[in-house]
């Protein structure tokens, strides 16, 4: 089984090629959360897979928010490993997620991760790669994560195949602290009306259902707490209509097709 989030596409895209590669089923932890569903069954020789992007230098909070209230039946002595995507390095992401894990009563067998396009709405700079630059960076993550895949495949443990961070400490505990405290909301996303076609996408590609966009209506954040400011909604609108703040103006869209 794979547990995975992705916001704007990143993550799925890796997630479905280990699903593909080991015949394991997906599961989306958004889904899973708004279901409620936090217990499993794993099968005979099944590998237990968790598969996110870097948010902060740390997991999504909805992911070890899931991990701490997850139970597998039947999980001793199976296969744990962790795939994160990122835009630079995972400073201590994987720290945080073993410790999110021996809640859960599971080990990290081995963690993986490969840079993808970035697609971060970093206040005052802007991080969003070129349109050339994000397919070379697409290109070059798949094919490490098709070199990675095969470890997985073969269940091998002690591996730590990660983007390592020169300041692992400041990044995830001083800047991604404040991330969480203070980025994570989705307070400041707005609509330009004018340029809005009403479209409803937004609310498709939501990977928490944190808007409603009934046809030919303006879309609304309903404040559900589950927003992870992934920005897929900016990312994915058609007419450039979605705004966070002042963070999103004049910058560029990005998202896996």
């Amino acid at each position: 089984m794979i547990f995975y989030f992705s916001g704007t596409g990143n993550t799925l895209s890796v997630a479905k090629r280990i699903a593909e590669a080991t015949d394991e089923r997906l599961i989306a932890i958004a889904d899973a959360i708004k279901e409620k569903k936090y217990s499993y069954q794993i099968q005979d020789g099944e590998r237990i897979g968790f598969c996110f992007p870097i948010h902060g230098w740390r997991p999504p909070f909805i992911v070890r928010d899931f991990i701490k209230q997850l139970h597998i039946a039947g999980a001793n002595g199976h296969y744990v490993y962790a795939f994160a995507t990122c835009g630079d390095d995972v400073g201590l992401t994987f720290n945080y997620l073993r410790q999110d894990l021996q809640i859960a009563g599971l080990p990290l067998d081995s963690c993986f991760s490969v840079i993808m396009p970035e697609s971060y709405m970093f206040p005052l700079i802007d991080v969003i790669d070129k349109p050339e630059k994000a397919k070379e960076k697409r290109t070059e993550g798949l094919k490490k994560a098709d070199k990675y895949i095969p470890y997985i495949i073969n269940k091998e443990t002690g591996l730590q195949l990660i983007n390592e961070s020169h300041w692992p400490r400041t990044n995830s505990i001083v800047i991604g602290g404040y991330f969480v405290k203070h980025w994570v909301t989705d307070s400041k996303f707005s609509v330009d009306a004018d340029l809005c076609a009403r479209c409803g996408k937004c609310a498709k590609v939501c990977p928490v259902q944190n808007i409603a966009a009934p046809a030919g209506e303006l879309p609304e954040w309903q404040h559900n707490g589950l927003c992870t400011t992934c920005f897929a909604c900016y990312h994915h609108c058609p007419k450039h209509a979605i705004n966070f703040g002042h963070r999103t103006k004049g910058k560029r869209q990005m998202y896996f097709e």
